[in-house]
């Protein structure tokens, strides 16, 4: 969950020159580092979680996962429409989802930029995927870059892009990065995005494994040593919130 104070909207937006319809490029550029360092620009390129089936029973993480993402999605949506001045506000304040709001922006403005084109191309071959942010989060970023090829009828060889984007994986993912490299047969777009989510899965998995066993040695080396049990409770916090 990403947690933003009025006061830290504030301070942000302070800084940042609002949309009045003009160089919409660099306006973009700032409003997206603005979106990543507050934790809601995921909404943007990943999905809404699906609502359970109608004979579906639902696990309570997939139900704060929806939770979230609707709550990330209003702040995200709301940083937006207060980027913009008040004409443009008033203009878009009633489109109902940070991506749709995004898209409609771009499709409005980014045609209309003399440097836009050239801003795509360089912005999909000058992209690195960083260490600390979900890679299919950034897989997904990457893929909205490429759609707006697309807006502008641009092509782009479909290995090129594939091969592109393993380049461009975090440095914590070499051995998996060299891998995907080596591998006999050539995979599409849409398989890369397979194999990327099933390895970030099981980081996942092995990450929260291995913070439980952390956090159960803790324990178990709190109660030998005999240590107050204000201690014992930090360690069984530590501990719950791997699972």
């Amino acid at each position: 969950m990403a947690f933003v104070t009025l006061k830290d909207m504030g301070s942000d937006f302070h800084r940042l020159e609002r949309f009045d319809g003009g160089d919409f490029v660099r306006w973009q550029r700032k409003m997206h580092f603005l979106l990543v360092t507050v934790k809601v620009y995921y909404v943007i390129v990943n999905p809404r979680p699906p609502e359970p089936g109608e004979n579906e029973e639902e696990s309570v993480a997939k139900t704060r996962e929806r939770l979230r993402w609707d709550q990330d999605d209003e702040i995200c949506r709301g940083h937006i429409l207060n980027g913009m001045s008040n004409t443009l506000f008033d203009a878009y304040h009633t489109v109902k989802t940070a991506k749709e709001l995004w898209n409609q922006l771009e499709r409005r403005y980014i045609t209309e930029d003399a440097t836009s084109k050239r801003f795509i191309v360089s912005k999909f071959f000058d992209y690195k995927m960083v260490d600390g942010r979900s890679v299919m989060e950034q897989f997904n970023e990457i893929k909205s870059i490429l759609d707006r090829y697309s807006q502008h009828k641009l092509a782009l060889d479909e290995f090129i892009v594939v091969t592109s984007i393993i380049d461009k994986l975090p440095p914590s993912w070499k051995n998996f990065r060299n891998s995907l490299k080596h591998r006999k047969e050539d995979i599409n777009l849409d398989e890369l995005g397979t194999h990327l989510r099933i390895e970030e899965d099981l980081r996942k998995e092995e990450k929260s494994k291995s913070e439980a066993r952390e956090g159960k040695m803790i324990m178990e080396v709190l109660g030998e040593e005999g240590h107050t049990l204000r201690a014992r409770e930090l360690a069984e916090m530590i501990f719950q919130s791997a699972l």
